[in-house]
């Protein structure tokens, strides 16, 4: 590229995810030259918006944590915290259908109390397990207060197998554990590494009251992936090319890299690779990394998404969780979406769905309707104004035991390359935080490598 000035240190990020456009920032913010590339039309990466007539969809729920700082770091940052606002106190319903007695509702809850006292009263109240199980969580909570998520250790053991070892049983880990767990890890017990389940609860409900205290957007994702983030990236300087996908990466004998994508080459002291593990292996030049191979080990794990358009109000609550159900999670997405008129939007949200990703959408739709009518009373008999269905085929990394080994740091063997994504080694599991923080970790590497002063964002993961 001409015209650019040749003190400049030049950056490109390949990859407008969140990982990417985070990179891009904190490059930028340091007075690097940065161009972004992204193959497609949009930015967001997994997490975005489409339009379906006149309603704006998100192709999934997403939800974040107040101990996300990270995350909470790139809303502050596009100026959008205010429109992905978090509860005041972690609140979570929890409705029961699987009883013989019939529906019980149920609340996760906690109060401002210190660790570990600000969720006993909450599970005292928990009606959805025994006096015994109660204790039994209270004992296994004490447990993984006491482990270290880093220990190589426990990424070679399954969760399931340590809540057993804790007496757990199989009503707590169904109640309880897999209720949060699938969520947060996109895996059930028996598939999830126990140090990214460690990570999980140790972070979310031993480290402070409110780290588990629940956000999401009251937007559409791309509001704030795309529109304010783009908004923020050319207020940074950041020269921003959608619909432009990387199909070389090569190094001159300087130490410039070159960008190649289709008619056009992009040079650059510095990249950032922040695109997904496959990509990223066919990108990466020979000696990148020691062994590129295990990028192809980290294998995907999907998340469906069931959207329902009734012609009334059936759910009066933001959002619950379901038990005694094949329903996960229930959001309503009524006022996010747009809809006018009567009616409501209810996006139900399926996490480990391998056993039903490729299913038809009429099949999908036989299963599903029935179950919300068990669930909700008032869905019975109101009539269906849309129903369609999102797959993420690829929407997280498995989070399975030894997955710790393949997942590969921000640095390469290659100077001036950095890798990113929510799949590198973060120590979190595929989730909104752990690209936020792989972006901060391969900008820090690229200013370092640069001889550029910087401050991390985050002072607890500088």
């Amino acid at each position: 590229m001409t015209g650019r000035n040749p003190r400049s240190s030049r950056a490109v990020v390949v990859g407008g995810g969140l990982a990417g456009v985070t990179s891009a920032l904190r490059l930028a913010d340091a007075g690097l030259d940065v161009t972004l590339l992204e193959g497609r039309p949009r930015l967001g990466g997994l997490a975005f918006s489409f339009r379906r007539g006149d309603l704006s969809v998100d192709n999934g729920q997403h939800v974040y944590l107040r101990c996300c700082t990270g995350y909470r770091w790139f809303l502050d940052r596009i100026e959008g915290a205010h429109l992905a606002p978090l509860q005041d106190r972690l609140d979570v319903p929890v409705l029961d259908v699987g009883r013989p007695a019939g529906p019980r509702l149920g609340r996760l809850r906690r109060t401002g109390l210190p660790v570990p006292l600000h969720l006993a009263g909450g599970l005292a109240a928990y009606p959805h397990l025994s006096l015994a199980e109660k204790a039994g969580v209270a004992r296994a909570a004490l447990g993984l207060g006491r482990l270290d998520p880093a220990d190589p250790a426990l990424d070679g053991i399954d969760f399931a197998t340590w809540l057993r070892r804790q007496g757990q049983s199989s009503r707590a880990i169904e109640a309880l554990w897999d209720l949060v767990g699938v969520a947060t890890l996109n895996a059930t017990a028996p598939n999830a590494s126990m140090a990214l389940a460690a990570m999980v609860f140790k972070t979310g409900l031993l480290s402070e009251p409110g780290a588990a205290d629940i956000g999401w957007a009251a937007v559409p994702l791309g509001d704030l992936h795309d529109t304010l983030a783009r908004k923020a990236l050319e207020s940074a300087g950041v020269e921003i090319r959608v619909r432009t996908r990387a199909g070389s990466l090569t190094r001159a004998e300087d130490g410039r890299w070159a960008v190649g994508t289709d008619g056009e080459l992009f040079e650059a002291d510095t990249v950032v690779l922040a695109v997904p593990q496959g990509e990223t292996h066919r990108l990466l030049p020979d000696g990148a990394l020691d062994d590129p191979g295990r990028l192809l080990g980290l294998t995907d794990a999907p998340i469906l998404n069931v959207h329902v358009v009734y012609d009334r109000k059936v759910l009066r609550r933001p959002f619950f969780a379901a038990l005694g159900s094949p329903v996960q999670w229930v959001f309503d997405r009524t006022a996010s979406s747009g809809l006018q008129g009567a009616g409501q939007y209810l996006a139900v949200s399926q996490s480990a769905a391998q056993d039903e990703i490729d299913l038809p959408v009429a099949e999908l739709r036989k299963r599903y309707l029935p179950e919300l009518e068990r669930l909700l009373p008032a869905a019975r008999g109101a009539g269906i104004r849309d129903f369609f269905v999102t797959r993420e085929r690829t929407a997280t990394f498995a989070p399975t035991p030894g997955v710790g080994r393949l997942r590969p740091g921000t640095h390469t063997r290659v100077p001036g390359l950095h890798l990113a994504g929510a799949w590198t080694a973060t120590g979190w599991p595929a989730t909104m935080e752990g690209a936020v923080r792989s972006g901060f970790s391969a900008a820090d590497a690229a200013l370092q490598a640069l001889g550029r002063p910087h401050e991390h964002p985050l002072q607890e993961a500088a």
